[in-house]
């Protein structure tokens, strides 16, 4: 009788345990995504598969029935009831690899398992309410080790207690499997959070409406109070502001007075405060203006580096010697094929971003070799592409073309054009000396400085000559159009 009492006070328990895992309200961050495998090959020693780990990050067990995993593209819903308990981790992945995982921890298989792309990838978990839980943008960048991003090896999270950092804190995997679905990760520690978020840009998408964009997710209660927000001229904000899911790292302000297409304003921040709770510090003004379209030369070529050195990579400058406020999104660099074909087009960047007149901006594959190799002194204006278009080592052709497919400037570049006593031009840049002179013209081109260590990106020219004594300024001459 004694043991009926007991298990039947223990079912009771256990079914009060299950109904407050159901009911609890659940807090951003109670869950966070923990550990991604996104290239599983070539194998370690785990299962070729991919999956995510969640953990439960709270001091209460949550059901994890109803909860979804998305990428955008497409979606996985939990549909059994699963008891997460505290401090514990469960792994996520396609049905036919549950079996595989389970062998060494806890595995939920699911259907419409998101597809986990090897380089960059968006991730975002929600409750069964709809919010938006805990979202990561992973890229290949975090690894820092250029064995482990080849595949094999998970990138796992160093302290969940600070989930909003991005890359800071995360590590590849220093388990000898290649991970640690499952279990405690190998890199866990301690990894506070005290820097503040800085707005690092701003852009209008049309009179009355204007993003702004951090360096990390806000808190988004703070983020949309519109008396943190002044813009000048004295436009006012209204109330209805939105911090965009799933990152909350934007912030879309509705204007109460239109702005004017091509005219720079300043937009302060003040009050808001990152995950961690860190108010905003110096880094809470930018510039933003409503651009408008790119014509012929408004941006134009600025420097090149087309013959790398063996460890290094292309890059491309541009340069705005317009009056317009430029969105980099309107424009792309290509080259022409061997028939003289205008190919490998690439857009400059996939979100809007404005280039304010005289700024400068520089293209590139790899932003963490270019700033070995040369001085950066504005990381920022540093932009990194997929895949840049190939620019040969001898001579070739690099293009600019706007919205429209039209060219805005060309440069049909030789390795002759460089300084004749330069015994070696690897590693060495091409940069034009006025920007205001014909693109198409040899003598506007000069090798960078040794001085300026080969090379400016994101900066003048080191060759920059205002006024040219020694060659005759041309008009300019528009670039033939696309063939």
């Amino acid at each position: 009788m004694l043991k009926k009492l007991l298990s039947f006070k223990l079912t009771i328990v256990a079914v009060l345990l299950h109904l407050v895992a159901f009911t609890q309200p659940i807090q951003r961050y109670a869950i966070v995504i923990s550990e991604v495998m996104a290239d599983p090959s070539p194998a370690v020693a785990l299962p070729n598969t991919e999956y995510i780990e969640l953990r439960n990050t709270t001091n209460q067990p949550i059901n994890l029935n109803g909860w979804k995993l998305s990428d955008g593209n497409s979606t996985a819903t939990i549909s059994i009831n699963f008891i997460l308990q505290p401090d514990s981790s469960v792994v996520i992945c396609t049905n036919s690899a549950a079996a595989a995982l389970a062998a060494l921890g806890t595995t939920i298989g699911v259907s419409n398992f998101p597809s986990l792309d090897n380089d960059a990838d968006l991730i975002y978990l929600r409750s069964p309410q709809g919010s938006t839980i805990h979202a990561i943008a992973y890229n290949n960048a975090w690894y820092n080790n250029a064995v482990k991003s080849d595949g094999g090896w998970s990138l796992e999270m160093i302290d969940t207690k600070n989930p909003c950092a991005g890359a800071t804190n995360w590590k590849p995997s220093e388990d000898s499997k290649g991970g640690t679905p499952g279990k405690k990760n190998s890199v866990d520690g301690s990894n506070k959070d005290n820097e503040p978020p800085a707005l690092i840009r701003a852009f209008a998408t049309d009179s009355v409406s204007v993003t702004l964009v951090y360096n990390e997710p806000l808190d988004s209660a703070k983020a949309v109070i519109a008396t943190n927000y002044m813009l000048s001229d004295g436009i006012g904000i209204s109330s209805n502001i939105v911090a965009l899911s799933p990152l909350f790292d934007k912030v879309i302000l509705k204007l109460n007075t239109a702005i004017v297409k091509n005219k720079l304003y300043k937009v302060t921040v003040s009050g808001v405060s990152d995950c961690a709770g860190s108010s905003i510090g110096i880094y809470n003004t930018a510039s933003v203006g409503w651009a408008v379209a790119t014509d012929s030369l408004d941006v134009v070529i600025n420097e090149l580096l087309f013959n790398p050195k063996p460890d290094g990579v292309d890059y491309l400058e541009l340069y705005n010697r317009s009056a317009k406020i430029i969105n980099l999104k309107d424009l792309y660099i290509a080259n022409r094929s061997s028939t003289g074909i205008v190919s490998s087009v690439k857009q400059v960047v996939a979100e809007d971003r404005l280039l304010f007149p005289q700024q400068y901006v520089v293209l590139t594959e790899d932003a963490a070799v270019l700033q070995q190799q040369y001085l950066v002194k504005d990381a920022a204006a540093v932009i990194v592409l997929p895949s840049m278009p190939s620019y040969p080592d001898d001579k070739g052709v690099a293009i600019l073309l706007n919205a429209q497919g039209k060219i805005i400037d060309e440069l049909p570049y030789d390795e002759k054009w460089h300084f004749k006593l330069i015994d070696n031009n690897e590693g060495v840049a091409l940069e034009r000396i006025n920007y205001n002179n014909n693109t198409n013209d040899a003598g506007n081109w000069h090798s960078a400085a040794t001085s300026a260590g080969y090379g400016t990106p994101g900066y003048q020219n080191s060759q920059y000559l205002p006024v040219q004594a020694l060659f005759v300024t041309l008009p300019f001459i528009t670039p033939t159009e696309s063939q």
